[in-house]
């Protein structure tokens, strides 16, 4: 059951209230290459994101903010760090959201000022409370823990409301997973101020989006959670995918995704390029479907019954297309098998643009 909480807008993406779970993404691009930014953006948004986050360094890079808001096709957030007069540049320039690291704008003026700004645009502000970034007591480093993050957070928050601003959103992220899931729970125990989650720096793509989903699994199955970003060194349309495809396996998004099996000595075939050519056609498709891509009989179709359609190579050198767990028609010979799925998969996708119900 979702954690009840205030409800905000980032653009057009309603975030929080019971609204669904949005996916974030951050360009990654000198901020002069506008031409690059708006390519990853729009590839970022086909590949399933709903919010796109870009670097403001300088007041240039907060004057692309038109451009790339127009053509990018996503709601945009400003990510702002230590002087607080690109954040009033970014709100003017219209960013639908703000990014900021309250400790590190130059005092409360600057927050003030800040808020202001965002007030006046009617755009919400993330407070970004991170483990490697706490705020320096006495000049000296303050070392993180979970309690010292939701302390942080939540004195952030309370400043901003003051300020006659409650639209607010609040991360809280840590490379150390443990550390991680107690700050996130702790906050969303003590607050209704959505958050958005997500593991620092977690690294190149297989390893990072591991990190990513044993991090945000627990915390988004049990209700915690209203935005996400899977941050790995890859660009962001995978980014974008890691956190769909999370999404989709704690069943709080529908899309199209491939069950395949793991192969073993029964499979007859090269199971591995099929599945990914599979994937790439469900997805420019944009069929929400589970299709099973399956090795042997064994595996297909009692073990993939679930999907909504599938194949199973046979050992006999002929396999089975199948959809909601029948057979349809006589065994195929296992060189045509999948091109006998990607014909199902066309009418399925022309059944869809037409409005058809199939069978």
């Amino acid at each position: 059951m979702s954690r009840l909480t205030r409800s905000i807008q980032v653009g057009a993406v309603r975030i929080g209230g019971g609204a669904p779970v949005s996916i974030q993404c951050m360009a990654k691009a000198d901020p002069a290459d506008v031409d690059t930014i708006v390519r990853q953006l729009r590839e970022a948004r086909a590949a399933g994101c709903d919010i796109g986050r870009i670097a403001v360094p300088d007041l240039a890079a907060a004057r692309t903010i038109p451009r790339v808001r127009a053509e990018g096709g996503l709601p945009i957030v400003a990510d702002v760090h230590f002087d607080h007069r690109l954040a009033v540049e970014a709100a003017r320039q219209g960013a639908d959201g703000l990014r900021v690291n309250p400790g590190n704008l130059g005092g409360k003026d600057a927050l003030r000022a800040v808020v202001a700004a965002a007030a006046e645009r009617g755009i919400p502000i993330r407070v970004g409370v991170n483990s490697g970034s706490m705020p320096r007591q006495g000049g000296r480093a303050v070392e993180a823990s979970a309690e010292r993050m939701v302390e942080t957070a939540l004195t952030w928050v309370s400043e901003i409301e003051a300020l006659g601003h409650p639209r607010i959103k609040v991360s809280m992220k840590s490379f150390h997973l443990a550390e991680l899931d107690a700050a996130n729970r702790r906050f969303a125990a003590a607050s209704d101020v959505p958050l958005h989650l997500g593991v620092t720096e977690a690294g190149p793509p297989l390893a990072g989006s591991v990190r990513s989903a044993a991090g945000l699994a627990p915390l988004l199955r049990d209700g915690i959670g209203e935005t996400v970003r899977v941050s790995l060194s890859a660009p962001p349309a995978l980014e974008v995918r890691a956190a769909r495809l999370l999404l989709q396996a704690l069943g709080l998004r529908r899309g199209p995704q491939v069950v395949s099996c793991p192969t073993c000595g029964r499979t007859r075939v090269d199971l591995s390029p099929v599945a990914e050519r599979v994937e790439a056609l469900l997805e420019s498709l944009g069929l929400p479907l589970t299709v099973a891509v399956m090795g042997c009989e064994v595996n297909g179709p009692g073990e993939a019954r679930a999907a909504d359609c599938g194949i199973a190579f046979g050992a006999g050198g002929k396999g089975l297309l199948f959809a909601a767990g029948q057979v349809l028609g006589p065994p195929w010979p296992n060189a045509e098998l999948e091109e006998a799925l990607r014909a199902y998969l066309g009418e399925r996708a022309r059944a869809a643009r037409e409005g058809v119900e199939h069978g």
